[in-house]
């Protein structure tokens, strides 16, 4: 079975997918799987430009976790969506020395559930757990989706909101 934690940068994939590779999960960073599909580098946006549909195609399902920010697009049989509260991503994003405008744009897609709604659109409601993890540490954060992975802990989305926490100008 494979699982796919994906979020918004700044949410925690790379903390609790460390975690559960601690715990002996097979876990695979989509950094280590997208170089082939770069087209290009944005150093504006500090980012790079993946041909997603290629990446996508020729990626080789595994029987475990896949973490990135486009995990969601690839077939999952589980998808674990994790969420942030706006004003405590942008927190979390100031140390990395982003951009204004890239740490205002994730901040916005977090607010506007862009991941979240990626997500669904690609995989039935009841594959996907959506996990806030603002205020949970990584290893609860890492128990619930071992329990989510189990069967123990039933799929559940759409109930966080946060259009309180939109930006003016957003």
């Amino acid at each position: 079975m494979m699982t796919g934690i994906t979020g918004t940068p700044g949410t925690g994939k790379t903390s609790i997918a460390a975690e559960l590779a601690r715990r002996g999960h097979r876990v695979v960073r989509l950094t280590e799987t997208v170089r082939p599909y770069i087209l290009e580098e944005d150093c504006c946006r500090q980012t790079l430009v993946v041909d997603v549909d290629r990446w996508v195609e020729e990626f080789e399902p595994l029987d475990g976790i896949v973490e990135g920010h486009l995990a969601h697009l690839l077939p999952c049989d589980r998808v674990v969506v994790l969420r942030c509260r706006p004003d405590i991503l942008r927190e979390r994003l100031a140390p990395r020395n982003y951009p204004e405008e890239k740490v205002a744009e994730n901040v916005e897609a977090e607010a506007l559930d862009v991941i979240l709604i990626e997500t669904l659109e690609e995989h039935p409601d009841e594959r996907v757990l959506e996990l806030n993890t603002t205020e949970l540490s990584v290893d609860e954060c890492a128990d619930r989706i071992e329990q989510f992975i189990r069967g123990e802990l039933p799929a559940s989305c759409g109930s966080i909101d946060w259009t309180d926490y939109l930006e003016p100008g957003a």
